[in-house]
């Protein structure tokens, strides 16, 4: 993200620890007042690959083994996109060594329809069935095509007031409503955030087609909002997570930083 951290990526992963990350984070907002973790929540928790993106595969894997967390979105940094299916079948490997799979890949930026190709045949090959995209508008005809022919699953990334593509949940949907339903959301609640706008209000809206969200907090409602550890931005975590409960959410919560 080009915005600014206060706290280091490593910093992160090794203060929250265990307890907070499986837990969803409310805990570490308001204590006993939030929600306990229970067996009954439908969603998964997982770590999206950018929190890693200035740290080796084998660090963030040991990472995730420590607090618990097996789920990982793949970011081309540790697995590039051009990968032959020897280094994706020996990196998957290793994922698994630490008791780590994918489940999902990107976000991939697609430009062409070659690009578009080359993201759904990566994640052919990683074993997944979500691709995490930003396809420009243009060739979203040509992306629903390919959801269709692979029977996956399309989640467009929204990316606030810093690219004047899909900004918002809304500005998503604009373009996805008349779309196969296997093009959704993987929604930024921080970067929704920063538009001044609430993410748990866009999440009720359009929680049919959210596939996967990605989870940080942030400072302030504004392009400048800084990114800080969960629970000390303004995001109301355990309002959140309770609305997700409520709504019988199934899809990944993705922890970013």
């Amino acid at each position: 993200k080009p915005i600014t951290m206060k706290f280091s990526r490593r910093k992160f992963v090794k203060a929250t620890g265990a307890g907070v990350l499986a837990a969803g984070m409310p805990s570490i907002v308001s204590g006993a007042a939030a929600d306990p973790p229970t067996p009954k929540d439908l969603f998964r928790l997982a770590v999206a690959g950018y929190t890693f993106a200035k740290i080796s595969l084998d660090d963030s894997l040991a990472m995730m083994k420590r607090v618990g967390v097996n789920l990982l979105g793949v970011k081309d940094f540790h697995l590039p996109l051009t990968s032959t299916k020897e280094v994706i079948d020996q990196t998957l490997a290793k994922m698994k060594s630490f008791g780590v799979e994918p489940y999902g890949v990107g976000p991939i930026y697609m430009k062409s329809e070659a690009a578009v190709d080359q993201a759904f045949a990566y994640a052919k090959l990683a074993g997944v069935t979500l691709v995490v995209g930003v396809p420009d508008v243009q060739f979203l005809p040509y992306v629903e095509k390919k959801v269709k022919e692979y029977n996956f699953r399309l989640a467009i990334h929204n990316h606030g007031p810093d690219l004047p593509l899909y900004p918002s949940a809304e500005s998503i949907w604009k373009e996805i409503k008349n779309l196969d339903p296997g093009i959704g959301f993987c929604f930024d609640i921080a970067h929704e955030t920063r538009l001044g706008l609430d993410p748990i209000e866009a999440y009720i809206k359009y929680k049919d087609r959210i596939f996967d969200f990605h989870i940080w907090d942030c400072d302030k409602p504004e392009k400048a909002g800084w990114c800080v550890e969960a629970g000390r931005g303004i995001i109301d975590f355990p309002k959140f997570f309770k609305t997700l409960r409520e709504n019988n959410y199934t899809g990944t919560c993705s922890l970013e930083y």
